[in-house]
């Protein structure tokens, strides 16, 4: 079994990774067994962050570093809230706070005007100084709700309408979301890419 670092403090996103590449035999570690403190996230674009992550992961381990920059953007909202989704409403990682904001942000808003995708960009690197680092991005489109369903997950899963299955991302369980989220996505071109 291989070892490879999470560029990422958020123990929920460590599980959904790990049981995309458990089939692989790698086992996913966080970074915070290495480093309490996250790099500051000053890029502008999704590719972008997520290099920055993975160089500070790879740095403070030596190991191989795997990032996830993700974001929810809002096609009333211009794509908004994008590479500040976590910090939407502030404080980062205030999941029922950006909710709300972004709820009442969308007060008023026709079903039509209500699509919205998550995004995820991966970065693979085999060392800091990696000149040529695997990426990989996915997206799931659906539709915002007017109001939270849901318990499971994180983010902003509870008003995200997953239209295939006509429930929110947070109504779905780990395997249904395993199998269409922009992070299953990603991780799959990712794979592709490693096996080629």
């Amino acid at each position: 079994m291989s070892d490879l670092v999470l560029a990422s403090h958020n123990a929920k996103k460590l599980s959904e990774l790990q049981a995309l590449l458990a089939p692989l035999g790698w086992r996913l570690r966080s970074v915070a067994e290495f480093d309490r403190e996250a790099p500051e996230e000053t890029a502008s674009t999704f590719v972008e962050n997520a290099l920055l992550k993975a160089r500070h992961a790879t740095r403070v381990s030596g190991l191989p570093a795997l990032a996830d920059d993700s974001g929810f953007e809002v096609d009333a909202l211009a794509g908004a809230p994008g590479v500040y989704s976590a910090r939407y409403a502030g404080a980062q990682g205030d999941d029922a706070a950006n909710n709300d904001k972004l709820l009442a942000a969308l007060a008023g808003v026709p079903e039509a005007r209500r699509g919205a995708r998550f995004i995820c960009v991966l970065a693979l690197l085999r060392h800091v100084n990696d000149p040529v680092p695997l990426l990989a991005q996915g997206e799931w489109r659906g539709r915002i709700l007017h109001a939270p369903r849901g318990t499971e997950g994180f983010g902003y899963n509870p008003v995200f309408l997953d239209p295939e299955s006509g429930l929110s991302a947070a109504e779905l369980s780990s395997e249904q979301k395993n199998a269409r989220s922009h992070r299953a996505k990603a991780m799959q071109q990712l794979l592709e890419k490693l096996r080629g």
